[in-house]
């Protein structure tokens, strides 16, 4: 990388390459943001790509995009909601039909203790019948 970035410098310096020419803008625009696209070789534990915010991003713009079609401001509410534990589900690895089915039969409990039965929290044994037991 510091090769590359020397070659680049370089490219620039040496006037090899324009610098309004489509491959100058973007050498420029390369070294302009080199400390940020070369993080993950400073910090280890730093993912590669972030393709698990760009997922989590698209899912709520598909939902928001969806809930124009809601005929209510308590319908659009009532669909957030939904959505949030559907997702919540899926990044425990929890399914969440069953999530939702095991949410209906034990409606007292969950009224009295809300915090137990959070996706991530709630033990396996209720959701037995989930294709991630």
């Amino acid at each position: 990388m510091k090769q590359l970035e020397s070659w680049l410098k370089a490219q620039l310096a040496e006037k090899k390459t324009e610098p309004n020419s489509g491959v100058g803008k973007a050498i420029a625009y390369l070294l302009n943001h080199w400390k940020g696209l070369t993080a993950f070789l400073r910090d280890v534990n730093a993912p590669l790509d972030n393709n698990l915010c760009e997922r989590a991003l698209k899912r709520a713009v598909l939902h928001r995009k969806n809930a124009l079609f809601y005929k209510s401001l308590n319908g659009a509410q009532v669909g957030d909601l939904f959505m949030s534990l559907i997702h919540a589900c899926e990044l425990c690895a929890a399914n969440p039909f069953d999530y939702l089915t095991q949410l209906q039969k034990h409606a007292r409990d969950l009224a009295e203790k809300p915090t137990r039965w959070m996706p991530c929290r709630l033990p396996k044994t209720h959701l037995c019948q989930s294709r991630y037991c």
